[in-house]
């Protein structure tokens, strides 16, 4: 169920929840949203513009940890739509979205699960998808493949290739560090940490 309060004339609380609000909660909520008015119908008809359904905003999240420390309980997301006054208003369409009206189904998501892949050729899917894995990573993956006698599904590879990508690749600069063709004793990451060992205390 979803319940929507009007903060303003260019704004627009939608709260969802799993049962009907009693007239306790609606009295809290009124309160939250700095007196907004509850909305009498189970719709808004005019266009808005918002988050998008399969996006779950901090805001949301804090929102509704504040209702429940406020002894409200059922709330399942909280977020804040603005009136679309023109055409012309921009918005960015990794975040939000236009929605001609405000009903019951805005948070509803209606997408139907891809097929799963199992990847015949881990090189050329790496090359394909723009993985960025390296022939040492490949290989790995090639021999996992082997050891567990099937081959790896495309939410396989592509998890891998992101978990290992090039800003969290803590085994890099954490491994072996060797500079023209010396090793040396501590990894980037041991170097770096040695320097908060002799920063004084003031």
């Amino acid at each position: 169920m979803i319940t929507y309060f009007r903060g303003s004339e260019d704004q627009i609380y939608a709260v969802q929840s799993a049962s009907n609000l009693t007239e306790k909660d609606i009295e809290k909520l009124t309160w939250l949203f700095g007196d907004a008015n509850r909305e009498e119908g189970i719709s808004v008809n005019s266009s808005f513009i918002g988050p998008r359904a399969s996006m779950v905003t901090p805001w949301s999240t804090n929102a509704v940890e504040i209702t429940q420390n406020m002894g409200i309980s059922g709330i399942l997301r909280i977020e804040l739509f603005h009136a679309c006054l023109s055409d012309g208003d921009s918005y960015d369409p990794m975040l939000s979205q236009r929605y001609s009206k405000l009903d019951q189904e805005i948070f509803a998501l209606h997408i139907t699960p891809e097929a799963v892949v199992m990847i015949e050729d881990i090189s050329g899917y790496n090359l394909r998808e723009g993985l960025a894995l390296s022939d040492e990573e490949v290989t790995y993956l090639e021999d996992l493949s082997l050891l567990l006698g099937r081959k790896l599904t495309d939410s396989e590879v592509f998890g891998f290739s992101q978990v290992n990508s090039e800003h969290c690749r803590h085994k890099i600069f954490n491994g072996t560090y060797v500079i023209d063709g010396e090793e040396k004793a501590d990894s980037l990451f041991a170097l770096i940490k040695k320097q908060q060992r002799f920063i004084p205390m003031v």
